[in-house]
């Protein structure tokens, strides 16, 4: 069992996945800092100055004053809140991370269309023959050109 387990660690797919994972939650606070220091103040400002971390709705209040200017101040009384500034953060975190994703993979996956032959125009290539009359590409198992009508050996 440990060998197996040995074996499977050191492939490439589990070092690549575990460097994909280290990346990743670096990436992770490099978006949430871009959302919460460089996106949403501007969104504060042509809102006019709301602070969306501190966006919540009032559900249960312990203390009875119901009046809190601050989500941290509101969970410090032990408010029950519904926190959907804190959503919309995370939304925008997540849309975010979602296009770099997108965008990511399609680039690598059109570096690897570039690198790699056609199979495609390979497979194609070696189930077709020429045509000895009209010289066009035809099946390799056909009798018959369809172009030319010639009769044409098997």
């Amino acid at each position: 069992m440990f060998k197996e387990f040995k074996e499977f660690a050191v492939k490439g797919n589990a070092i690549d996945m575990a460097v994909g994972i280290i990346i990743g939650a670096a990436f992770g606070g490099v978006v949430s800092s871009l959302v919460v220091d460089i996106i949403m103040p501007p969104v504060a400002l042509l809102t006019g100055g709301v602070d969306f971390s501190n966006q919540f709705i009032l559900l249960k209040d312990k203390n009875g004053s119901g009046v809190y200017s601050a989500l941290a101040e509101a969970k410090k009384a032990g408010a029950v809140t519904l926190n959907y500034g804190i959503f919309i953060n995370s939304f925008i975190n997540f849309i975010i991370v979602a296009f770099a994703t997108f965008f990511l993979v399609k680039s690598i996956n059109k570096l690897r269309k570039s690198n790699e032959p056609d199979i495609q125009t390979q497979e194609t290539a070696l189930a077709t023959k020429s045509c000895p009359f009209c010289k066009s590409e035809i099946h390799i198992k056909a009798s018959r050109c369809p172009n030319c009508t010639s009769q044409v050996s098997g």
